[in-house]
């Protein structure tokens, strides 16, 4: 993402005046610094304080407090569930309904190589643990499905998309494909949101209605998918806070800034833009913090050595949090 050691302690910030009405004073969002990852690429929140993130470059979530810089509990370690072996499975996108919390990887070719790796195509769901006396936490549940692209290529009413084609191309490529986003329906479904490619430049969200039969082995359903006009970027991440949606737009590929967008949820209405993000904030997960802020956090893995899975560096990387206020 080409960014410098430096960017990652700046303040970030956002264009504040233009969250209105979300922003009920004039400051900028305060950052806040957790550790034991660099790359926070997916989140949700558990209750009024804790937050479980995944780390897109290893099968381990950490649950965090709040405030709080480094993890509580025990990481809960996917590796075995999610049978991807030693290779990381690049969870991008999370999403809870009720007490599950669903998780998306990219169902990308590798970044580098253009490689294709079985392990990178899951849909997968843990369930909420209340902490009697502790920190909450999730355990799997349900069993990762891995068929979600072959289904998404095949389905009648995505053909328009050509998937097939985006698939084998390297995911930030133009027309390439890489999943980032996912957010839950009023009724229960989830929202797919891609990266890339993007259709008639706009970005693309596929409505999947039963995700708790896909978990259980049954065939997806898909709806029509929803392009909306991002200002020519994609989806990095989405969250649904009472009757809209917050997006996440970021570029692509590498380079380009990032912004948040509100959209009613309706196909055929157009998303607003409510804020330009910092240069160097990486917003690549959002989650609805406690009714009345939103929490972005920023993959930072630019800035951070790589550091294996589990190894005692791993613990010293830091990403970056900022809350917004929604009204």
């Amino acid at each position: 993402m080409g960014q410098t050691a430096r960017a990652l302690h700046a303040v970030a910030w956002v264009t504040w005046a233009s969250l209105v009405p979300f922003a009920a004073h004039a400051q900028p969002p305060a950052v806040e610094r957790y550790t034991g990852m660099a790359e926070a690429s997916a989140a949700a929140m558990l209750d009024a304080q804790h937050f479980v993130v995944a780390d897109d470059e290893c099968n381990v979530l950490r649950v965090y407090r709040a405030g709080q810089a480094a993890p509580v509990g025990q990481p809960v370690d996917l590796r075995q569930f999610l049978g991807a072996g030693a290779k990381a499975s690049d969870i991008e996108g999370a999403a809870r309904v009720g007490d599950v919390v669903y998780w998306i990887s990219s169902h990308s070719l590798t970044g580098n190589k253009g490689k294709f790796l079985e392990g990178r195509h899951r849909i997968f769901a843990t369930k909420i643990e209340p902490g009697a006396g502790a920190a909450p936490t999730v355990r799997p549940t349900g069993e990762p499905f891995k068929r979600l692209l072959q289904e998404l290529i095949a389905a009648p009413a995505l053909q328009g998309l050509k998937l097939g084609k985006a698939a084998k191309k390297k995911p930030e490529q133009e027309d390439g494909l890489n999943i980032e986003g996912l957010a839950a329906t009023p009724e229960g479904g989830l929202l797919i949101g891609f990266r890339n490619p993007l259709s008639q430049g706009k970005a693309i969200l596929v409505p999947l209605a039963n995700p708790a039969d896909v978990i259980k082995g049954a065939k997806p359903a898909f709806a029509d998918p929803v392009l909306l006009d991002l200002g020519g970027r994609g989806v990095r991440s989405i969250e649904r806070a009472a009757d809209q949606y917050l997006i996440v737009a970021g570029p692509v590929a590498d380079a380009g800034g990032f912004a948040l967008y509100q959209w009613s949820g309706k196909p055929l209405e157009a998303p607003r833009l409510r804020a330009e993000l910092a240069p160097g904030f990486h917003a690549e997960a959002a989650f609805n913090f406690d009714g009345q802020q939103l929490m972005l956090l920023s993959d930072d893995g630019a800035n951070s050595a790589e550091v294996e899975c589990g190894a005692a560096p791993k613990t010293g990387q830091r990403f970056r949090a900022m809350r917004i206020k929604l009204n």
